[in-house]
């Protein structure tokens, strides 16, 4: 038997584009004690560096800011070299990013987690790994690339074997995604507002190596 579905508990009208919510945000002075933070980094565990490396260097267009085998693990972190003086000499970009002071600094670094003896999956023998969007495992969910022209980073990825998840004007449930396990939880239900089916219809989704959600968003959105 279908449960009954769980009351929106959301306090937004719906289907309205609201910047900055309610507003209700509390002042950030210049004295805050978090007046700097910022985010500087997002880690992903890893099968197999050699796809994942292929995948967001020579695919996504990543380079190498540094990387360390700990003894247990092996860390790769990945950026974006940002001005044409960068992508012409990567070793000198490397070298100044990859400095403490400025490494800090730095947003949009991607972390690539190699834990040793973890290559195999549970079905070979090895360990299971969740994404975040298989059910019952759910919680992280993508991360987001913006970039220029989105049909040609579909039609390109594809070409080079990349699964794309979500097609360019597709914005049903599933792309979202929300799973049946859910809905059949009373979960999620009912469909998307066509407000955010507009914005949404213009993003393409693909799988990395190990079936991470990575999003493509256009830098021209309309």
């Amino acid at each position: 038997m279908t449960p009954e579905p769980i009351p929106n508990p959301s306090p937004y009208e719906l289907g309205v584009f609201l910047p900055g919510g309610h507003n209700t945000d509390p002042p950030l002075p210049e004295n805050s004690p978090t007046a700097n933070y910022r985010l500087n980094h997002s880690m992903l565990r890893i099968r197999d560096p050699t796809r994942s490396l292929n995948f967001y260097i020579n695919l996504m267009g990543m380079r190498t800011v540094w990387t360390m085998n700990t003894g247990p693990f092996t860390l790769y972190y990945l950026a974006y070299p940002s001005t044409p003086a960068d992508r012409a000499d990567l070793p000198a970009w490397a070298a100044r990013v990859s400095s403490p002071r400025v490494l800090t600094n730095t947003l949009g670094l991607l972390e690539l987690f190699h834990v040793h003896g973890t290559e195999k999956d549970d079905a070979d023998g090895g360990f299971d790994m969740a994404t975040g969007n298989a059910p019952p495992n759910l919680g992280f969910g993508h991360l987001g690339f913006t970039v220029p022209d989105v049909p040609a980073a579909l039609e390109r990825l594809r070409g080079e074997g990349v699964r794309v998840v979500k097609e360019l004007g597709d914005s049903g449930r599933h792309t979202v995604p929300l799973s049946e396990w859910e809905e059949e939880r009373g979960v999620g239900v009912g469909e998307v507002h066509v407000n955010y089916k507009r914005f949404y219809d213009q993003i393409g989704f693909v799988a990395d190596p190990d079936g991470y959600l990575i999003e493509l968003v256009p830098q021209n959105m309309q």
